[in-house]
């Protein structure tokens, strides 16, 4: 009787079972990597073997085993369980390990119709092998499990139905940049595809989910933001909810401001009928982000903006409340609330705050974004008519109302829209600020379609990147990989399409980037430096100067070469003003570090050739993206060692970079006295940060009595958040398992300035805060 197993492999042949093939594999995979063992993973698996077992049912269980060995005690089990993901990939793709020759893979997926046909056009069958010569396929084994699991789930073109993948990291990498330089002259386009390659594989630059997953492929929209404002008419709602259609099914984040929609009550058609006010068509809106998911990659998602001082302003902002009816909520956006200085004034000097119907009060709303001083006069001229519609509440209430939801929600985040316009590269007289994004990191001009081919509005489209800090060896790095991002991320404008009109006319008019960083926790730990106590200041403002300085360098060189963007002489740039002109002063309290870099010689060139981008930079969380190149996320300290993160894959886990080294250095987010040392490094980086950053607010109220966060330090942090002239604020976090602030605390709180506002480390002068 023979009672031999057999597996059966890719191909479908059976072969007798062979565990000393099973062993070679782990062994290959441990080659070079510490603490980890080969039969730890081999007995952690528990591999039931049967007749016919599955070869790729045996590999995804090594798979899994190595990744639960994953732990700080052991951090290569992640790079372990990363190469039997490699190998298992290359398998599923090619079946086998090595990967073909890059002519005969692009010419078989163009056949496909996975990859665009340009590529073969474009480039002759040498120019591939030139390619080929250039991609190292072992820098496949760099990526830490999360990263590769990521890679597979989101980027790896594939079958999503099937679940079929056909290529891996390498090729992607090369296409991407291939496609991105295609337009370039034959005599230099391989050089900058070969630097380009090696600056994305090597992880010194991070791409957004949008170019990694659709650049090579027949999709052409790879702008990660889209920010579209709604007028107050039908036709108008229905043209911004048919463009967020068009944008969430193309895998673009959404900002929507439908802040100029007039409030419930007012009179229409000359008061025939009353309006049923803004919640119905948030609503509309909401279906609109929800009717498509974005081909498996990330569902749509959207943020819709408003300002503080809008009459159904106590209605909106407990929209995603979970107390209510479906007929009052609208849960499925987040919501940005837009302040500015006077709003602030009036909490300070506990007066109260007037709510108005924008359709209601001429100018009003414009000058909100476009004057400050023009807002201010109408708006005490307003509530001192008496023929006004408008409401009253105290200023305190309505802050502590706007802080409520947003601790209990985590995500009613906040747009201080004064700074978004005086310190901004566009001329708010002429292209204010009016919303930002998804993330609260982009900061551009907008304007409401009056109908859906509507060739004048404007929709602000962003094109976003990274630089990885735990990269740079000296701050000199950032004139090589700016040039690279730049030229790169410009010609994606040229090589991508354009659903919508204004879209089009808006991006070619401005040209859009916004580059940001990923790995700044490991960045301050391997310096030696922290959040909290102001050890990190000077380091952050040397290298977000030179990052900015470098970016307009950039993007000024292009210009030469390519021309300025149109409407460059709508930037503040045009003007000879620059970042370090325009920022909040009172930082010059908590960092005195001095400038750098040539400025005025840049100042010189730019006013001379312009720039060949509006915008630059923007800081993102890059929560998937960082993962790729086994990065702590965008600006964010870490809430432990190891990530956890889940996916459709299950858990993920994944241990912040040279653990073993830095262990002590870092500092975790809970480890945090106060949100004031963080705060702080927002403000600097803002300081050159053209755009905006998503930065966040974290509370653990077991630091409290009564495991409640006090209302007076939310409201503190807001102020110095104001003070030291951040534009926005995204999530509220709150450490899980403990309670936030009470609806009973809030409706006795006293707001009293220099209580909440002014301790020993505020930066406040004679004991009342300056904003």
């Amino acid at each position: 009787m023979n009672n031999k197993l057999f597996v059966t492999k890719r191909t479908g042949e059976r072969e007798s079972i062979d565990l000393e093939k099973i062993h070679k594999v782990i062994t290959w995979a441990a080659k070079g990597l510490n603490n980890v063992s080969v039969s730890q993973v081999e007995i952690k698996a528990h591999i039931q073997f049967y007749d016919g077992i599955k070869t790729e049912d045996i590999h995804e269980t090594l798979i899994r085993s190595a990744a639960d060995l994953i732990s700080t005690d052991a951090p290569d089990y992640q790079y372990l369980a990363a190469r039997l993901a490699i190998f298992h990939l290359r398998k599923k793709a090619y079946g086998q390990f090595e990967p073909p020759a890059l002519f005969a893979h692009v010419t078989n997926m163009v056949e496909m119709q996975k990859y665009d046909q340009h590529l073969l056009s474009d480039y002759s069958e040498a120019e591939f092998q030139e390619m080929d010569d250039y991609i190292d396929h072992w820098r496949d084994m760099d990526f830490s499990y999360a990263a590769v699991k990521q890679l597979e789930g989101k980027y790896l073109v594939q079958n999503r139905v099937t679940g079929e993948i056909y290529e891996s990291a390498q090729f992607l990498y090369i296409l991407v940049a291939a496609c991105l330089f295609a337009d370039y002259p034959k005599d230099s386009r391989m050089e900058y595809i070969k630097r380009f390659y090696d600056a994305t594989s090597k992880f010194k630059i991070s791409l957004p989910t949008p170019i990694m997953a659709g650049v090579r492929t027949p999709t052409r929209q790879f702008s990660s933001c889209v920010l579209i404002e709604a007028g107050d008419s039908l036709d108008s709602i229905n043209a911004t909810a048919s463009a967020i259609v068009k944008y969430v099914s193309q895998r673009a984040g959404i900002g929507v401001n439908a802040g100029r929609i007039r409030a419930l009550g007012s009179p229409i058609r000359g008061g025939e009928a009353f309006h049923t006010g803004c919640i119905p068509f948030y609503k509309y809106f909401q279906t609109a982000v929800k009717s498509c998911s974005q081909g498996g990659v990330r569902g749509g998602a959207a943020t819709l903006f408003y300002p503080l001082w809008h009459m159904e302003v106590e209605s909106l902002l407990v929209l995603k409340n979970n107390r209510g009816v479906e007929e009052n909520r609208v849960r499925h956006l987040d919501y940005g609330v837009q302040f500015n200085k006077l709003m602030y004034q009036r909490l300070i000097k506990d007066q109260h705050i007037s709510l108005f119907s924008p359709s209601d009060v001429p100018g009003l709303y414009d000058a909100f974004f476009a004057d400050q001083p023009k807002f201010e006069e109408l708006y005490v001229k307003y509530e001192q008519d008496d023929n006004i519609r408008k409401t009253q509440i105290k200023a305190v209430e309505l802050f502590s109302l706007f802080m409520q939801e947003r601790a209990s929600t985590g995500r009613i985040y906040l747009q201080n829209v004064d700074h978004c316009n005086t310190h901004s590269p566009f001329d708010p007289k002429v292209a204010p600020i009016r919303q930002s994004n998804l993330c609260l990191e982009i900061a551009l001009p907008t304007k409401p379609l009056e109908h859906v081919n509507d060739e004048n509005g404007e929709i602000a489209l962003c094109t976003l990147s990274a630089f990885n800090l735990g990269a740079i060896e000296s701050l000199e790095d950032f004139a090589e990989m700016a040039d690279l991002a730049v030229r790169a991320l410009d010609n994606l404008l040229d090589y991508q399409d354009y659903p919508v009109p204004a879209a089009y006319n808006a991006t070619m008019g401005r040209r859009t980037l916004g580059i940001g960083v990923i790995n700044f926790a490991y960045y301050l730990a391997k310096n030696g430096v922290k959040y909290s106590d102001g050890s990190a200041n000077g380091l952050i403002h040397r290298t977000f100067e030179a990052m900015q300085y470098h970016l307009m360098r950039a993007s000024c060189n292009l210009a030469k070469e390519k021309g300025a963007c149109p409407k460059f002489d709508e930037t503040t740039y045009s003007q000879g003003i620059m970042p370090i002109d325009t920022y909040k002063k009172d930082l010059d309290k908590i960092c005195n570090e001095p400038l750098h870099c040539d400025w005025d010689s840049l100042r010189a060139d730019i006013k001379q050739y312009g720039l060949r981008n509006s915008t630059l930079s923007a800081l993102m969380p890059s929560e998937t993206s960082s993962q790729i190149s086994n990065a702590t996320n965008g600006i964010e300290p870490p809430r432990g060692h190891i990530s956890v993160k889940s996916s459709k894959d299950g858990v993920l886990k994944q241990v912040v970079p040279e653990y073993e080294l830095l262990k002590d250095k870092y500092e975790l987010l809970w480890d945090l006295p106060s949100n004031d040392g963080y705060l702080q490094l927002t403000g600097i980086m803002q300081k050159f940060i053209d755009q905006t950053i998503s930065a966040n607010t974290s509370y653990d109220p077991n630091k409290y009595d009564g495991g409640k966060v006090p209302m007076k330090l939310l409201l503190k942090d807001l102020l110095t958040a104001y003070q030291l002239g951040v534009k926005t604020l995204y999530y509220h976090n709150t450490r899980d398992g403990a309670a936030d602030t009470s609806q009973q605390e809030l409706k006795s709180t006293q707001f009293v300035p220099q209580e909440a506002v002014v301790e020993e480390d505020d930066d406040c002068a004679g004991g009342a805060c300056k904003i």
